[in-house]
């Protein structure tokens, strides 16, 4: 992809409508919404797509840009760390005669956002038609994907009517929104957040041209700059910003000469190669990441606006930071991490984006010590992962919240939902099976897998029954509190400590002299490892080989069973509906817990029993979650239910995208964002990894005619075509070695650069 640098082609969005997600208009009630949906992001900095001009005097919603790492405790009596925002760098104002050109943003007669999901940029376009002037303003915004401390801002103005003299006014907004300021300049800020003593810069630099012909700034301030000149109809004027931001995380480093290097070199090669390179990197992600589906343009849509907010969110330079549950795109879950990054997340980029993945998972091995912490402040062994974290690992999980009527609740999550230790460990045995990465597996991954694997040793207790429990735990069925011998944390723990088995006889077997380091390292020997098999070969999992179905929990299904047809029309979670403690003494479940166990392992249900249990936990599940929907439709796809596993595709793509869905204000959901992704290429494309290669085993919804997508596989990366009328699959080995793939039973040897055609379940 090419595009001249040009401020005419930059300032209109990707002619194909299918790249584009355009707004119309202004309404306030979604303001907020579409500030989250239009975000731009690129891992480090996130912008939310507040309007540019015609604020006025005041902000109709608080401006919010955020970076990612940027963590202080509100006060030291409330100790949770949140995401804190940075100023917003892209405050402009028009004035008549100190009056703002527009007051409200209603008072634009017109108005049209544009998230261009191919160049990873916001453009707008609106006219002001007032007394005394009518403009037509245009605008772009982005944050480079190739040198992720930049962003840029370039603002059109043209002139239609009026002769009269206005000021432009370009500063930062938001100052004081939870950082300490320590100097202001003329180009340059660095705050300092209060607690933490982590550092932000941003250096700023703006032009602005009339018909083409600089006007120096009249009276230049601490980062404000101010323009004042006569208008004449036809009249362009043109106003660039470029910025560079840094963090630091220690006290003593000034990120201030960060930022400001990072700007010179933006300035030295200007805004359009800034433009041209960020371009090039949304290209270079497009390549392997995008999905083409041919029948159906709203999974086409929707799959492409997941796929953009996932590239956005990862940012593969920087090891210390993960990805929160609104990614970069609002404030709620304070930019906390959960499970929902290993699970929904990883596999994207594990599939698409290695780097990024790496990185993703090298946060968990930063963050192990805090794991160690809390494992060891409940009374056991090795490392159990916060539920919630922000940037040490320690839990982060606050101990109440305000119900909706008012009432105190207790949060358990922190202590009880323990699920997460084995998620990170299924993450990184994912990552090691598609990449073969041994550097990250001797530096990190075995000793995530190793002290994981010890967690659950210690954590599942021995009883008279000759079976080892896990008692007092919350799984992903959230409804559902203090619990014994949950199935889905009970299988996970199991095939946690089998991967961490293998991880030791791997490492014994081909790196012994790290073997020798490494266990005496962690003081483990063959005596706890033979006790780790034994606990594997005896925990309880609920499963019942006669009717083949997993009990959720202890006692599950002996609960009141509940109709939830009777509740079709409902507009609210089932826990609302019929309070929180009739829900937990019933069996609706919140969200994929069995059925979540079916999608990650699928190994685990023998014979028909897969079938059995979708079919049984599936009508009782109330999807009060938005990571439901996904692993259904992953479940539901890889069954050969396909237009349910669609319905599960387009019910997650409406979490974001459907504006019923007020949640969006806080920022969008971006597991359910992954969890569009894998319902496509490990449901319905049937992707599965093997140890030899990759396996696919199609079955396509009736209305798409094809889907094709880039999957990377050990340093090799791969084209993907399936056609649903002729009943073919396509694969195109596009760089590396030879490779085999399975495709519905049948083994086919790729070679580089050469197109592979078969038959689906020839």
């Amino acid at each position: 992809m090419s595009r001249p640098a040009d401020p005419e082609c930059a300032l209109e969005p990707t002619v194909e409508p299918a790249w584009v997600l355009a707004v119309d208009g202004f309404d306030p009630l979604r303001e907020n919404v579409l500030e989250s949906r239009l975000t731009v992001s690129n891992g480090f900095l996130g912008v939310r797509a507040t309007r540019t001009v015609g604020r006025g005097e005041r902000w109709v919603l608080p401006p919010r840009t955020y970076v990612a790492g940027l963590f202080d405790i509100q006060s030291p009596e409330q100790p949770i760390p949140v995401l804190v925002p940075a100023a917003d760098w892209m405050k402009v104002r028009i004035l008549l005669s100190g009056r703002p050109l527009v007051r409200h943003p209603a008072e634009v007669s017109s108005y049209r956002a544009s998230l261009d999901m191919r160049r990873g940029a916001l453009v707008t376009k609106g006219w002001v038609r007032g007394p005394l002037l009518a403009v037509r303003v245009r605008t772009l915004r982005l944050v480079s994907l190739s040198d992720r401390a930049l962003g840029f801002q370039l603002v059109e103005f043209e002139i239609e009517e009026g002769q009269v003299e206005v000021t432009l006014e370009a500063s930062l907004e938001g100052t004081s929104l939870g950082l300490r300021l320590e100097r202001l300049e003329e180009n340059l800020g660095v705050w300092r957040t209060k607690y933490s003593g982590k550092g932000l810069a941003i250096a700023g630099a703006t032009s602005l041209l009339i018909d083409g012909q600089e006007l120096a700034p009249g009276r230049p301030g601490a980062f404000l700059w101010s323009w004042t000149w006569k208008t004449h109809p036809g009249q362009v004027m043109r106003f660039e910003r470029l910025v560079a931001v840094a963090r630091s995380d220690t006290k003593e480093s000034d990120p201030g000469e960060v930022a400001r290097s990072k700007l010179a070199h933006a300035q030295q090669i200007g805004w359009r190669a800034v433009l041209a390179e960020h371009e090039a990197a949304w290209s270079t992600g497009w390549q392997v990441g995008d999905i083409e589906v041919a029948g159906d343009p709203a999974a086409q849509q929707a799959l492409r606006f997941a796929i953009y907010h996932l590239i956005s969110a990862a940012n593969p330079n920087d090891e210390r930071v993960s990805i929160g549950a609104r990614g970069l795109t609002g404030s709620d879950y304070n930019g906390h991490v959960f499970w929902d990054t290993e699970i929904y997340l990883l596999p994207f980029y594990t599939l698409t984006w290695p780097e990024a993945a790496r990185a993703l998972l090298m946060y968990r091995f930063h963050t192990l010590a805090g794991a160690r912490a809390k494992a060891a402040g409940m009374g056991w062994r090795g490392a159990m992962y916060a539920w919630e974290s922000a940037d040490t690992g320690a839990e982060t999980t606050p101990d109440h919240v305000i119900g909706p009527d008012g009432r105190i609740i207790p949060v358990l999550c922190g202590k009880q939902e323990q699920h997460i230790t084995a998620d990170v460990a299924y993450a990184v045995w994912q990552y090691w099976q598609a990449t073969r990465d041994e550097s990250f597996l001797l530096e990190a991954g075995a000793e995530i897998m190793l002290e994981t694997g010890r967690f659950w040793s210690s954590r599942a207790q021995p009883e008279a029954d000759n079976h080892c429990h896990i008692r007092g735990v919350i799984g992903p069925d959230e409804y559902h509190e203090n619990i014994d011998d949950n199935a889905f944390t009970n299988v996970m723990a199991r095939w946690n400590i089998r991967r961490a088995l293998d991880v030791a006889a791997l490492l014994r077997g081909r790196w012994p002299e790290h073997w020798e380091n490494l266990s005496s390292r962690l003081q483990l020997d063959d005596t706890e490892l033979n006790q780790w098999r034994t606990v594997a070969e005896t925990i309880l999992t609920g499963f019942d080989p006669k009717t083949g179905l997993y009990e959720e929990f202890a006692g599950y299904f002996a609960l009141e069973p509940i109709n939830l047809a009777a509740y079709a029309g409902r507009t609210v979670p089932m826990d609302l509906v019929l309070g929180r403690e009739r829900t937990q003494r019933c069996q609706v479940v919140k969200q994929a817990d069995v059925v979540a166990l079916l999608a990650l392992l699928p190994e685990e249900f023998p014979g028909d029993s897969a079938a059995l249990n979708f079919d049984y936990y599936e009508p009782r599940c109330g999807h009060g979650s938005s990571l439901s929907p996904g692993l259904h439709g992953v479940a539901a796809a890889r069954l050969g239910y396909t237009k349910k596993a669609l319905y599960y595709l387009q019910r997650g793509a409406a979490v974001d995208l459907s504006d019923t869905h007020v949640t969006i204000a806080g920022g969008l959901h971006v597991a359910a964002l992954g969890g569009i992704w894998q319902t496509a290429v490990l449901g319905f494309a049937g992707l599965s990894l093997r140890e030899g290669g990759i396996s696919l085993d199609p079955k396509l919804p009736a209305d798409w005619r094809s889907l094709r997508f880039g999957v990377q596989w050990r340093n090799r990366r791969l084209t993907i075509r399936i056609e649903q009328d002729k009943q073919l699959f396509e694969a195109i080995l596009e760089a590396g070695d030879p490779m085999t793939i399975l495709a519905s039973g049948k083994r086919h040897e790729l070679r580089p650069g050469q197109r592979t055609v078969s038959r689906i379940n020839s």
